[in-house]
């Protein structure tokens, strides 16, 4: 069975989830809808970009992910459809497919379906779904669009080294306020090289141990780990780490390793 994929900043208060919802199954009623999320922040492109880049992949290849943010009609805004490693993207090029792939897609286009005027105001439902139902059931992309080489590049905050040094920063807070960081895993290992580390954060806090799971220490302290997004988190076991740490987007992470001259 086909798959499509929601990834959208439509909430769930308004008819908009469900126009696009029943546009996508006027065109495939046999289309299994996913939500991965329709709760991002209005117009937030890096949430978009983080909660989907760290999803995708979970699903089967071939399916096709409907990316709804930012997506109003202007002369000025490009609608492409992608695909990479197996899986079809279709959304505006504002920036996220930069910040969701780590190298260029295998092929992408440019989506040139004519608009229909009464959904002017709202191409997801119109565009969009007529582009993703076509990859859904197998469609070439060339006859969707026109072959484009670039995309519009979104530049993300990227943890930097100085000597024993790793400063970061954070980047989301899921829904259970745990804290996740810019740190990769891949990042963290290189630079650790075996040594002995010290966590510290706002308020002068301070973690020295990397858990393997969020109930290796008691309920309401502190910890770090790497999630399921392979990013390393700040949590609390069965607390609020977020708002007890008082930590915040942007916030400043800092891993001190022992370090030799």
């Amino acid at each position: 069975m086909a798959i499509i994929t929601l990834t959208t900043d439509l909430g769930d208060k308004d008819i908009y989830q469900a126009a696009l919802k029943g546009s996508i199954l006027k065109l495939l009623p046999t289309v299994n809808i996913v939500d991965i999320t329709n709760s991002v922040a209005a117009y937030n492109v890096q949430q978009a970009a983080f909660i989907l880049k760290n999803s995708f992949y979970y699903f089967p290849d071939g399916t096709v992910h409907l990316i709804g943010i930012d997506t109003v009609y202007s002369d000025h805004t490009r609608y492409l459809a992608l695909h990479y490693k197996n899986h079809y993207f279709v959304g505006s090029d504002n920036g996220i497919f930069s910040l969701m792939f780590n190298h260029e897609p295998d092929e992408m286009v440019e989506i040139n379906i004519m608009q229909d005027l009464k959904f002017l105001h709202f191409p997801l439902a119109d565009i969009f779904v007529k582009a993703a139902c076509h990859l859904a059931k197998g469609g070439k992309l060339t006859e969707i669009g026109i072959p484009v080489s670039s995309i519009e590049n979104k530049m993300t905050l990227q943890p930097v080294i100085e000597k024993s040094l790793i400063k970061g920063a954070v980047i989301y807070i899921d829904s259970f306020q745990n804290v996740i960081t810019n740190i990769t895993k891949e990042f963290f290992n290189k630079v650790q090289q075996g040594r002995q580390f010290t966590l510290y954060f706002k308020r002068n806090e301070t973690i020295n141990h990397l858990s393997w799971h969020y109930s290796e220490v008691p309920e309401g302290e502190k910890l770090c780990l790497f999630g399921i997004s392979d990013h390393l988190e700040i949590a609390i076991n069965k607390g609020n780490a977020a708002g007890l740490l008082g930590l915040n987007l942007g916030d400043s992470v800092i891993i001190d390793f022992d370090y030799t001259a």
